[in-house]
């Protein structure tokens, strides 16, 4: 292990050449070492150390992402169903606004009819105050 210690203000700093940095990073690369072992086998004890080291050298630029291969239709199918999940949230939308608006429209006509239309509504007794509404509202 080529490392140069460096004593500043009662600190040590290690630097590593650039052929132990690549030897760690051909090893890791190769599978013969994970980032982990790398670094309790050669005393390395920066915690990202390594992994700098591996974007910096590393032949695998895709260490640490997360790479998604999919089939042409499964794209076509994703697209369609974000489509309908569009689709269902505005007519979800449109759904609560309308039922917004009924159950204004029903508070302003208990109002105006001095009614309980939400008390009565399914009952035998329904029929009635809907016949005296209707009765009211032609006076």
């Amino acid at each position: 292990m080529d490392q140069e210690r460096l004593g500043v203000g009662g600190r040590v700093f290690i630097r590593y050449s650039e052929s132990f940095k690549l030897h760690v990073v051909s090893e890791i690369e190769s599978g013969n070492l994970t980032i982990e072992r790398a670094r309790r086998r050669y005393g390395i004890r920066g915690g990202w150390t390594v992994q700098k080291w591996l974007r910096r050298y590393g032949k695998n630029h895709l260490l640490g992402k997360v790479v998604r291969v999919e089939r042409p239709e499964e794209k076509d199918r994703i697209k369609e169903l974000e489509a309908k999940v569009r689709e269902l949230e505005s007519a979800l939308a449109h759904s609560q606004v309308k039922l917004f608006a009924y159950e204004s429209l029903i508070e302003v006509a208990e109002r105006h009819y001095k009614a309980d239309f939400k008390k009565n509504f399914g009952a035998k007794q329904s029929a009635t105050a809907l016949s005296n509404v209707k009765d009211q509202g032609s006076k």
